[in-house]
């Protein structure tokens, strides 16, 4: 009888490690493949629009800043690189999670005690986050930056360091090209602050001077008329918000006298408008006689 009782309890034993026990951890490992890829699924579908100028579906509850004069690439390429990059982080959250999960439930199944493994766990993330703070800083701030539209490609950012054209953003990363063609990779979690020339409106300054024995009333009018004919002009037109506003004498020094003239034009287009302004202003004081700032020091140089 007790023969039979223990010929009993080992098969028992042996039918739970060699049957039941790998069936439930074989049937924990398909759940965790499952649910990962349907949760892959659904985050790329979040991540991709429904049709060709839409947005996609992960972006729509937040916010988006892209200028409204950006052409169409620009902005498809700035929603699907900030989609993708928001995805990403979510894929690999999602993977951490399931894995997590599938691997306490197979120790369990095994009839270990987790408690150990998460209290280690615990502190060897702890130890992980202070020795990486700025890899978790520079994460932590490229993900709030996209979540928010600080800037996207195309745009022209002043980042303290670097002042350019944003040609990719990361989470980790932001790469930068400046005027002269130089790339600068620049850590989100070492930006301090973002000046943003390309969302919402701009303005053209433009500063004329003129010497102190010109008549500045007269010197105003004909700035401001030259402003105001050059902004009606066919290439510039489409890009201006307000017109032109003279604002008087901006500033005084001992070499000249110098005049502001300001115009509100779509985010952007600022440059443009200010140069042609500027070259327009210079002709018209030409032609009217406006004299340029110290007169007397330039003249030794012609004659010579």
């Amino acid at each position: 009888m007790t023969v039979q009782r223990l010929a009993f309890e080992l098969t028992e034993t042996n039918r739970e490690w060699l049957v039941e026990r790998p069936l439930t951890i074989a049937g924990y490992l398909v759940a965790a493949l499952i649910l990962r890829y349907v949760l892959h699924r659904l985050i790329d579908r979040m991540t991709k629009p429904r049709h060709q100028n839409g947005k996609p579906g992960l972006l729509r509850p937040f916010q988006e800043r892209a200028p409204r004069g950006l052409p169409g690439v620009l902005v498809n390429e700035r929603r699907t690189q900030r989609a993708e990059t928001i995805g990403s982080v979510l894929k690999s959250g999602v993977s951490v999670v399931v894995l997590v999960w599938c691997v306490l439930q197979i120790l369990g199944t095994l009839g270990l005690n987790v408690a150990p493994f998460i209290a280690s766990a615990g502190i060897v993330g702890v130890a992980l986050g202070f020795g990486a703070q700025n890899l978790v800083r520079d994460f932590i701030s490229g993900m709030f930056m996209l979540l928010e539209d600080q800037y996207g490609v195309g745009d022209v950012v002043d980042l303290g360091d670097a002042v350019g054209t944003v040609e990719s953003v990361g989470l980790r990363v932001t790469t930068v090209r400046d005027i002269s063609g130089t790339l600068w990779y620049c850590r989100n979690g070492e930006i301090l602050r973002v000046g943003n020339m390309s969302q919402g409106y701009a303005v053209a300054v433009v500063d004329a001077p003129i010497a102190h024995a010109a008549n500045v009333h007269r010197a105003c009018e004909v700035a401001l008329r030259a402003a105001l004919e050059t902004v009606e002009r066919d290439d510039l037109a489409g890009d201006i918000l307000e017109p032109p506003e003279m604002l008087g004498v901006n500033s005084v020094t001992p070499e000249s006298v110098t005049l502001r003239i300001t115009v509100r034009t779509r985010a952007g287009k600022q440059w443009a408008v200010q140069r042609a302004i500027a070259r327009a202003v210079l002709e018209a004081f030409d032609g009217n006689g406006i004299d340029a700032p110290l007169p007397a020091l330039l003249t030794p140089s012609r004659a010579g």
